[in-house]
């Protein structure tokens, strides 16, 4: 074991005075918005502005005319709200069980933290703030990079769920050891639920790693099940999702704590293409081993899952291969692609040539 040494302590005693001093300002102020979690205790979602918001049109003025006509356009709209984007209801749905945990634990710090994060200029802070403040989001924390990749503040801000419009910074997240995703809108609209946080995750790839999804792809079906069947007493590794529901478990445990299991506000779901027969022991035996529950699994054996997804209207569904996302898309759910895994190799079961990076 590591010894630890005297600055280290120095330096995490100095940094509780800086926080209970911040603690105490803020206490100190008069005002009705609840002051934002430590960010040790908080289960932190740092969101894009594209995300957050639709911008669309803005994000093509930007390619088509450049950066000073982009900045320009957003000062002279800085008034006008922006509508809302893919992550707008996911956010929502986090502000309404931080007010359920504040009700249960007055002083709560165990609570979802909302950070802007964003390669945008400061100077299109302004529109930003305007259009946060308009839609009464409790979102304190920005972090606005002016053209640079934001991706090496997610762990300084202790991130635990990064979400993008832009799949490299997703990748590069990832890789980075934090649980991201690449967001897109539903093609068409559906009513999500306002009292409940609805998460649903793939398993193979997200939730898991991708072990037994590359038997599928190399060896085909009939050796997957032979595999699972075999090893269905050993765990699977963690995929790149695995915190994220572990944040959302413990989170539902202070919920269950107070005799509210009935009426927790966030609920989750496994959405898997695999068989439960032939291979879902293994997953749920897996969720066990990791002290992790699941509210409802699903196993589809390999039938589409847009229709069970439109019956549950997740505020987000994560799955790591586009014709899932696509499907999911079509029918009304926000969906999140996950770019981990072999199945990034894959389209619709067909190997993809892609060019070898030059060296």
């Amino acid at each position: 074991m590591s010894e630890i040494k005297p600055s280290e302590i120095t330096e995490e005693v100095e940094e509780e005075k800086d926080w209970a001093a911040a603690k105490a300002f803020f206490d100190n102020l008069k005002t009705k918005k609840p002051r934002p979690p430590k960010p040790q205790n908080a289960v932190t979602i740092a969101v894009s502005s594209r995300t957050l918001f639709n911008m669309v049109e803005e994000r093509k003025l930007f390619k088509e005319q450049g950066l000073e006509k982009y900045v320009a356009y957003q000062e002279e709209h800085e008034s006008e709200p922006l509508q809302p984007g893919p992550a707008f209801p996911f956010v929502k749905a986090l502000m309404n069980v931080n007010d359920r945990l504040r009700q249960l634990y007055p002083g709560e710090e165990e609570l979802f933290d909302i950070v802007l994060m964003t390669n945008n200029h400061a100077q299109v802070g302004v529109r930003l703030i305007n259009s946060i403040n308009h839609y009464d989001l409790a979102i304190e924390r920005f972090c606005m990079t002016g053209g640079r990749s934001p991706i090496g503040y997610l762990k300084a801000y202790m991130t635990n769920l990064y979400l993008s419009k832009d799949a490299e910074k997703v990748t590069e997240a990832i890789e980075e050891g934090i649980a991201a995703a690449t967001m897109f809108m539903q093609d068409m609209q559906s009513q999500l639920s306002e009292t409940q946080l609805r998460v649903a995750f793939d398993g193979d790839a997200v939730l898991f790693s991708d072990e037994s999804e590359i038997i599928v792809k190399q060896k085909g079906l009939d050796e997957f099940f032979k595999h699972e069947k075999a090893f269905e007493n050993l765990p699977l590794a963690q995929g790149p999702l695995k915190c994220f529901l572990e944040a959302l478990g413990k989170l539902q445990r202070k919920f269950y704590a107070k005799n509210e299991r009935l009426n927790c506000p966030i609920r989750t779901y496994l959405v898997t293409a695999r068989s439960a027969a032939s291979s879902g022991a293994r997953v749920l035996k897996t969720l066990r081993s990791w002290g992790l529950e699941i509210d409802e699994a699903l196993f589809l054996a390999g039938a589409p899952k847009g229709p069970l997804l439109q019956k549950i209207k997740p505020h987000i569904y994560f799955d790591d291969q586009m014709f899932h996302i696509e499907g999911a898309r079509e029918m009304g759910t926000i969906s999140a692609h996950v770019p981990y895994g072999i199945g990034q190799k894959y389209n619709k079961g067909k190997l993809i040539e892609t060019p070898a990076k030059p060296e």
